[in-house]
């Protein structure tokens, strides 16, 4: 059996365009900052969702992700309330940032960890136009404050790697690894 170890309805649905069939358990780890650089924490957290999971189903196929959004070295979680939405979105407006995306798949003697990374670049964007995105809700359960898939808001300018690396689950290069080890 496949499992998806993520409450992400972006992940659930990303997942579901590949697979009929999959089950959903969500690994209840502490995610608060681990004091290591963003792809290493990245990769940690990924891992650490993957096997969460793993040891209450070890004889199934257990796909784990973690994004995070980098601007100028720091990172940007999830809000934490609109107003820190705001300041995420102003700091980002017609600016340049990355996007990692650490996966983590496990099976029966199986381990692969990777991280994407994706380079985005945003628009101008106005304060009614920030308001409005906050007022939707949108932002606040997305690192960073945005979802790539909100296009009626024309937030992004250019996508340089994996639009869905952005979205939260880099599925072309899961694919490729669920492939390259047998595992489908």
């Amino acid at each position: 059996m496949l499992i998806l170890a993520s409450a992400s309805p972006r992940r659930k649905e990303i997942l579901s365009k590949y697979f009929d069939n999959f089950i959903i358990d969500v690994a209840n780890i502490d995610e608060r900052n681990l004091n290591l650089p963003p792809n290493l924490m990245s990769a940690d957290l990924s891992k650490r969702k993957a096997y969460a999971i793993f040891n209450r189903h070890p004889k199934d196929i257990v796909i784990a992700c973690d994004t995070i959004v980098v601007f100028k070295g720091q990172i940007f979680n999830k809000p934490k309330n609109e107003q820190d939405a705001k300041r995420m979105l102003l700091s980002l407006s017609n600016n340049h940032h990355v996007v990692l995306t650490s996966y983590t798949i496990i099976a029966p003697d199986i381990e692969i960890s990777n991280t994407v990374r994706s380079d985005v670049y945003f628009n101008k964007l106005s304060d009614e136009l920030i308001d409005d995105y906050i007022k939707t809700g949108s932002p606040m359960d997305k690192a960073g404050a945005y979802g790539v898939q909100d296009q009626n808001f024309n937030l992004i300018k250019r996508i340089d790697g994996s639009f869905y690396n952005v979205k939260g689950m880099p599925i072309e290069q899961i694919i490729k690894d669920l492939k390259r080890f047998k595992l489908i």
